[in-house]
């Protein structure tokens, strides 16, 4: 993980016009979910971001900038706020709407979401846009918690709660919520059964579908070696598998638009079944980035071109 970045006056990340002098005093009375379970995650706004920044000097801070329109978004902060929470005041999240708070999406220069970015004395550390494996995110975690103690800010801060105008999200199902246990515990393929199970179960039900067609991305790429994918989508142009495995790294690591442009191409170059298959890898391609995204509306349009 890169030291924390200083800011300059080259276009680099300036929160300077977030910082408040001191850290804000936090009532550790409102660090109570509806649920009375503590929580360290809480979603901020430009008014109240720099309390955030201000406690960067005293815990690292993981920053999720993403979209309320996407699922996607909403599958990682679920996951990060978990993994955050089980730190138990050591770190602390904010979860941001880029879409509606762009002047903080433009301070940490985000040009995609979900993006996360670390915060430590106030200096922003990079961590990951796109989706990311859970392994890789614990370690990540982990990597930040020791940058914090090199860097003298390992204290431990009271819960933070939520804002009194954010609305109370209703439990998850059971099985979602066997799902996102699973996926939080780094067990892919118990996941995808319940997200399975909730299918059989519930036909219609969207989010099990967006949810399991996440899952098996995941579990898709897990363990391969991005030079190797991409060296045999380079060596295989017209190989429906290799470019399959290539369009999914791609989405993993952040690259959405170049995923739905490769299969685009490749299904506009096909008929049949390969033709078909990697049309259904790209619908499910889409839900995970969420139907609402603006890249998903434009390769659709672009697919459409390709098809009639």
């Amino acid at each position: 993980m890169p030291e924390p970045t200083a800011p300059s006056s080259r276009g680099a990340i300036d929160l300077g016009a977030f910082k408040p002098t001191a850290p804000p005093n936090i009532d550790p009375a409102a660090g109570e979910t509806p649920s009375g379970a503590p929580t360290w995650v809480r979603a901020v706004d430009q008014e109240t971001f720099p309390e955030i920044v201000a406690l960067s000097q005293q815990v690292p801070v993981v920053v999720s900038l993403g979209s309320g329109r996407s699922p996607a978004s909403a599958q990682l902060d679920s996951m990060l706020g978990a993994l955050v929470d089980a730190k138990a005041g050591t770190m602390v999240m904010a979860t941001v709407d880029a879409e509606q708070q762009p002047a903080i999406a433009q301070a940490f220069q985000v040009t995609q979401v979900p993006s996360v970015i670390a915060l430590i004395n106030g200096q922003p550390v990079p961590m990951f846009q796109g989706s990311a494996e859970v392994s890789q995110i614990r370690s990540l975690i982990d990597e930040l918690l020791s940058l914090g103690v090199q860097h003298g800010v390992a204290g431990t801060v009271a819960p933070l709660g939520t804002s009194a105008a954010e609305p109370v999200e209703a439990p998850l199902p059971p099985l979602h919520q066997a799902a996102l246990d699973a996926i939080e515990s780094g067990d892919l393929p118990a996941a995808e059964t319940a997200y399975k199970q909730a299918l059989n179960e519930k036909p219609n039900d969207n989010d099990a579908v967006i949810g399991l067609n996440q899952v098996r991305l995941l579990i898709r790429t897990e363990g391969k070696d991005l030079a190797e994918v991409r060296a045999a989508g380079a060596a295989g142009p017209d190989d429906l598998e290799a470019q399959l495995d290539v369009a999914d790294m791609d989405l993993v690591g952040g690259h959405v638009e170049d995923a739905f442009a490769r299969l685009v191409a490749f299904i506009g170059r096909h008929a049949g079944d390969e033709k078909e298959a990697a049309r259904a890898r790209l619908v499910e391609l889409y839900s995970v980035v969420g139907v609402g995204d603006e890249r998903v509306v434009a390769s659709r349009q672009k697919l459409a071109r390709v098809l009639f």
